[in-house]
């Protein structure tokens, strides 16, 4: 972060502002609203901003600045277009270890002043530290759709009877658990379209009831978080990462995809790299046991998707038998993901009728395949996890008949900004990538559909091409 975000309580506080234009009064505003006490300073004052100064208690100086102005002040803004006056605005304020703004000159800024969708007391402040006016502008309408003004009065509500809520419901984490639900379910509903009465007496009947044990059960969620790129997870996906007590992560799950997880989370990497495994598939499945039965919201966050070579199934198959609820999300596959943004078609009505999924990995030290099938021409072959055994692989398709002249693309880390796309044919890619240093998760694409790369790659970041695809 370039800066710590924070809010603070200007309540009856003497905050500064020197400067009588129109920028100064929509600073002067914003302070108001918070509560201040707002001082003006400036030559020649607007009869806009004299009212405000006086509305809020405070008071105005119609002179030029001086250093004494900024004695006890809570905060200062600097909003005058005299660069020598905002420069020294800002140094007398550093000097006093007064928080101070100056308008449009970020390096003369201890703070700044963020763009705010207000729905008091729910208040959500955006910035993009001066880099993006625009967006930070775009972001604010969206949230402001997103988030209509009844929020506010829900945040009411839910403030109304917090105390109530911690006597009635001792336990943290079951407290947590019946807000959840209350701002998720029917309470919420009925708040934000303007029923509050019936909202009201809903949240009351939810309290008294006692009904948070009937929700201290644990449950299973097997999520899928598709191949990368945060912009691919599902709805369902994200608002269950943002509800887990505890999270298993494998080895496929980006970084940028756990930033989005619930910050207190107790997270546990259970991933796998060949030949080295964190956690091994039994340990997994007790784990996902053991923290259900102590009562956990348990997130197993995969890769890809759960049930597309995600052993999805044998990790619930065990939470069935032991009578665990759970639930499955599925994720946009890697196959899908990573053709998709390679720009390449798994299908095509003059290409390839149909798609195989397979994995590539090795064996004994054998990449064992249905070969004759495979080698079927008018067909797209997906296979996983097949970098070690790559020269096999297409070894053993061209042995049983594919053409060697087959286009082959390997995509590396696929949706990610680093992706990178290799092309060549069945033949030649083996000896391109001993030049080219390539390194997991990669995905082989192999089949005609290659071609189409050409004209359809609509997103390049790092791309090698060529070799005859």
């Amino acid at each position: 972060m370039d800066y710590f975000p924070i809010f603070i309580d200007i309540r009856a506080a003497r905050c500064v502002v020197i400067g009588g234009g129109e920028i100064a009064l929509r600073k002067a505003e914003a302070l108001a609203r918070a509560g201040a006490a707002v001082d003006v300073i400036a030559p020649v004052i607007r009869s806009e901003l004299r009212e405000l100064a006086a509305t809020t208690g405070g008071a105005c100086q119609d002179r030029g600045y001086e250093p004494d102005d900024l004695r006890a002040a809570r905060l200062v803004v600097a909003a005058t277009d005299d660069g020598a006056v905002n420069r020294a605005v800002s140094e007398h304020a550093r000097t006093l270890n007064i928080p101070v703004n100056v308008v449009d000159q970020p390096d003369l800024c201890t703070y700044i002043v963020p763009s705010i969708v207000d729905r008091s007391p729910l208040v959500i402040a955006l910035s993009s530290g001066g880099a993006s006016p625009v967006l930070l502008r775009l972001l604010r309408e969206r949230l402001e759709r997103m988030f209509p003004a009844a929020y506010g009065e829900l945040a009411r509500l839910a403030g109304s009877v917090r105390e109530r809520v911690r006597e009635v419901i001792r336990d943290g984490d079951g407290r947590r658990r019946f807000w959840e639900r209350v701002l998720e379910g029917p309470v919420a509903e009925a708040a934000v379209s303007g029923r509050m009465e019936q909202a009201r007496a809903m949240l009351h009947a939810e309290i008294e009831a006692g009904t948070v044990a009937a929700d201290r059960g644990g449950e299973v969620w097997l999520v899928g978080a598709g191949p990368g790129d945060p912009d691919l997870l599902t709805l369902k996906a994200l608002r269950l990462m943002q509800r887990a007590d505890v999270v298993l992560h494998d080895n496929l799950v980006s970084p940028q995809i756990l930033d989005l997880v619930r910050r207190d989370a107790e997270r546990i990497y259970v991933g796998k790299r060949r030949s080295l495994h964190a956690v091994r598939q039994e340990g997994i499945n007790a784990l996902l046991l053991e923290h259900a039965r102590a009562g956990k919201r348990v997130l197993r966050l995969k890769g890809g998707d759960p049930f597309v070579f995600g052993r999805g199934g044998e990790e619930i198959a065990s939470l069935a038998t032991e009578g665990i609820p759970f639930q499955v999300v599925p994720g946009i596959t890697a196959a899908n993901g990573c053709a998709a943004y390679a720009g390449i078609p798994l299908t095509h009505r003059d290409y390839a009728q149909s798609v195989r999924f397979v994995t590539g990995h090795l064996k004994d030290d054998q990449v064992n395949l249905r070969w004759p099938e495979l080698a079927e021409p008018g067909q797209t072959l997906v296979v996983y996890m097949g970098l070690v055994g790559l020269e096999a692989i297409c070894k053993g398709l061209i042995e049983h008949g594919r053409d060697p002249a087959t286009p082959v693309a390997l995509i590396e880390r696929g949706t990610l900004p680093e992706q990178r796309v290799i092309t060549s044919t069945l033949a030649g890619l083996a000896e391109r990538l001993a030049a080219t240093e390539v390194h997991a998760p990669t995905l082989l694409i192999i089949g005609e559909v290659v071609r189409l790369r050409d004209t359809l790659a609509w997103r390049e970041s790092a791309v090698d091409s060529g070799g005859g695809a």
